[in-house]
């Protein structure tokens, strides 16, 4: 018969272990979901701050950025999510790459493959709508809720993406709930999704996809690979 094994929610310090223990893999996919040419190797190198041949220093400044912010997200874990820090991972993300870094846009956008067109941004309906989101005592619904609310709103003129899953990673983290990326395999299908969410602003199915295939924890077989764990974590 086969043995069953109980999810459980990580501790703070065993999610944040993770999360860097994977860090470069993370913004790996991060880098490949905006677009970036970039191996993992290579990714590993202008993290560890080598050149690496045949790359903009576009690809390589959202690389770092994205570093910036997650040593940003680390530095902040216990500060509540509002849209000050939510502006904030903005100017980090978009650093030495857009205008107008962590302010909301005062202009029209168009997404790409879909016709639909966010509204402007006013800065307490943003705020109502996160704070609304906050309350649901579900934090992994939060997460994902929050992150997907961001994307489709489209607060800020480039960064969105990027902005968004670093609170959601931000909320799961602080809850146990493991780490959030979408690996290459899963691009085509997770854009799919966002589309369909944007023009019917349903996230249903792109929550299931989210929670089956991009959500990444541990899961402890017996007490020794815990004990194994938290001596990792010394």
């Amino acid at each position: 018969m086969k043995e069953r094994f109980k999810m459980r929610n990580l501790t703070l310090e065993e999610n944040i272990f993770l999360a860097k223990r994977n860090l470069v893999d993370i913004i790996w996919k991060s880098a490949n979901l905006e677009g970036v040419n970039v191996t993992f190797p290579e990714t590993q190198m202008i993290i560890d701050g080598f050149s690496v041949p045949d790359k903009t220093i576009q690809d390589l400044t959202i690389i770092l950025n994205l570093k910036r912010a997650w040593n940003y997200l680390f530095d902040t874990i216990n500060e509540k999510v509002s849209l000050s820090l939510i502006q904030d991972f903005n100017r980090i993300v978009g650093r030495d790459l857009v205008h107008k870094l962590g302010f909301l846009r005062t202009a029209d956008v168009k997404i790409s493959g879909t016709n639909f067109k966010p509204k402007l941004p006013i800065d307490y309906e943003v705020s109502k709508n996160i704070e609304t989101i906050l309350k649901n005592e579900n934090k992994k619904e939060v997460a994902l809720d929050l992150m997907l609310y961001l994307m489709r709103s489209q607060l800020f003129f480039d960064g969105n993406k990027r902005t968004s899953m670093l609170i959601a990673n931000k909320i799961l983290i602080e809850n146990g709930f493991g780490i959030l990326a979408i690996a290459k395999n899963d691009m085509n299908e997770f854009f799919t999704h966002l589309v369909k969410f944007y023009e019917t602003n349903n996230n249903y199915e792109i929550k299931q996809f989210c929670k089956e295939n991009c959500i990444e924890t541990m899961v402890f077989h017996n007490d020794e690979e815990k004990t194994n764990y938290r001596k990792e974590l010394r």
